[in-house]
């Protein structure tokens, strides 16, 4: 990993790859890419402004390089992602076979749509629900890109994941962060069905783990181990825990979700995903630990540093 890295994205796991790579001694190979400049970087990144969705700022931000990192976000509405998601992805297929630079793509689960069993990436994609639909959409694009020998791409795959530096998540600010501040946490899912949840520093290890790797295991996807699983609740209790003060859940009944999503855009965004939260959601990462390693963050650990973030903000 000498050469050039571009960090396409700098929110929690881009933040995090960047620490871990600094960590590495490659600061001085890092550039972060995304629409505006952070108001932090550490010294020796570089940043450049780029857009996804314009097709020459992608290119002119992946330059030289010889490995992408994709770790983007788009707000959390169907439209925008039937949209913004595919048109992103053939951007950066298009400048990454250009440039010659190997991708990888940090990935959700949402393409297996609803499962009884635990998720393997051996799964076929759905087309059931609008923002699953989008990512078997871009899975298809980077998988054909691949095959065809266009660019080599990677996946790795995470379910919702927590940590410190992580306020949009079921267990961010209105979790954690609530509890750090000694009030009440809040969830709008069911605190007491079993969910999988990784701790966002491990993803940032695992994106380390596939830049070292070599060309054979590109052109699939990976999905990133877990602590071992547990529910939202039990999660929480920890750090209430570890506050001195016994715990304080409110959550909003699931049945609910269909009927407030008639007036809260966001509620029927949500409603459309309640399928990982009406049974267990757990994450097979069996492949990706024969290959590289099985010693996620405990809980203990990550709960912790999640809270201490939170507290010392």
């Amino acid at each position: 990993m000498r050469k050039k890295i571009v960090v396409l994205g700098y929110g929690p796991v881009g933040q995090a790859v960047i620490a871990q790579l600094i960590a590495e001694g490659q600061s001085r190979n890092v550039v972060v890419a995304q629409r505006h400049r952070p108001d932090t970087l550490a010294e020796g990144v570089t940043f450049v402004a780029c857009d996804s969705q314009i097709l020459a700022s992608v290119q002119a931000a992946f330059a030289g390089a010889s490995q992408i990192v994709l770790t983007i976000g788009f707000a959390y509405e169907r439209a925008v992602w039937a949209e913004q998601w595919p048109r992103a992805m053939a951007h950066v297929l298009k400048a990454a076979e250009e440039t010659g630079a190997r991708l990888v793509f940090v990935d959700n689960l949402y393409m297996y749509g609803p499962q009884r069993t635990a998720l393997v990436e051996t799964m076929p994609l759905t087309h059931f629900g609008a923002k699953p639909a989008v990512r078997a959409a871009i899975t298809h694009q980077w998988m054909t890109a691949h095959r065809g020998g266009k660019v080599r791409v990677a996946a790795l795959r995470a379910p919702d994941f927590y940590g410190p530096n992580v306020a949009q998540s079921h267990l961010g600010d209105l979790a954690f962060g609530a509890l750090a501040q000694g009030k009440p946490a809040m969830l709008i899912v069911n605190p007491d069905q079993k969910h999988d949840f990784a701790y966002v520093p491990d993803i940032a290890r695992g994106v380390i783990s596939l830049l070292n790797a070599p060309d054979e295991d590109f052109g699939q996807a990976w999905h990133i181990p877990c602590a071992p699983i547990q529910t939202p609740r039990e999660i929480l209790a920890l750090a209430s825990a570890q506050t001195g003060k016994p715990l304080k859940l409110t959550a909003m009944p699931m049945f609910l979700l269909p009927v407030i999503g008639l007036f809260s855009p966001m509620m029927r965004e949500m409603a459309e995903m309640r399928f990982q939260w009406d049974r267990p959601y757990e994450v097979d990462s069996s492949k990706f630990a024969k290959r590289f390693w099985h010693d996620p963050t405990p809980f203990s650990e990550g709960v912790a540093a999640t809270l201490q973030a939170y507290q010392t903000a």
